[in-house]
């Protein structure tokens, strides 16, 4: 599924508007105060059809933050933007990522670091998958087109376990060899 708009771009209230929210008691371990209340929450994104869900916590405020941080992994792994390689446009935040390091062996290399925390990770995540699917899933062309190392790339892609699926799933549907 291809997407016009930038939903991962957008704030949790934004977001959080474009869903449909459903509150539910949740099953699983948490003892006799698990299924007191209704704290679990799922979240439809609308646009997309993707969602997400939060049961971790007995609050509800916990859960739906964790169901959003879940909503932007999904939409980020699930939902290709097709991109003209021909007028690549670079997003405000994969270019402030995007550094060269002072001194070292890897001087004048420039390389894209961004932790899993961050909050700008999956907004980047969502646009490497992208730009390896519009290379056909070859990433030293990815790397090519950001001017980073294939390396690099292949560690971003390998510090979360749910964007090396992704990144998997596009090198296949390309009849690429899978990355180890």
């Amino acid at each position: 599924m291809a997407l016009d708009a930038d939903y991962l771009a957008l704030d949790d209230k934004a977001l959080l508007a474009q869903c449909d929210v459903h509150l539910y008691r949740s099953s699983g371990p948490g003892g006799q105060h698990r299924n007191k209340v209704s704290s679990a929450v799922r979240l439809r994104h609308r646009p997309t059809s993707v969602t997400a869900h939060g049961d971790d916590s007995r609050s509800q405020h916990q859960n739906k933050a964790a169901a959003l941080r879940r909503l932007r992994m999904n939409i980020a792994c699930r939902i290709r933007r097709v991109l003209d390689l021909a007028d690549l446009r670079i997003p405000p935040q994969v270019c402030q990522c995007i550094f060269r390091p002072r001194g070292g062996p890897a001087q004048g290399t420039r390389r894209l670091e961004v932790g899993r925390k961050d909050q700008r990770f999956w907004t980047v995540a969502a646009f490497v998958l992208d730009l390896l699917e519009a290379c056909g899933g070859r990433l030293a062309d990815a790397g090519d087109c950001l001017d980073v190392t294939t390396a690099n790339l292949a560690k971003l892609m390998r510090s979360d376990p749910r964007l090396f699926t992704a990144a998997q799933d596009v090198r296949k549907k390309f009849g690429q060899k899978p990355l180890t």
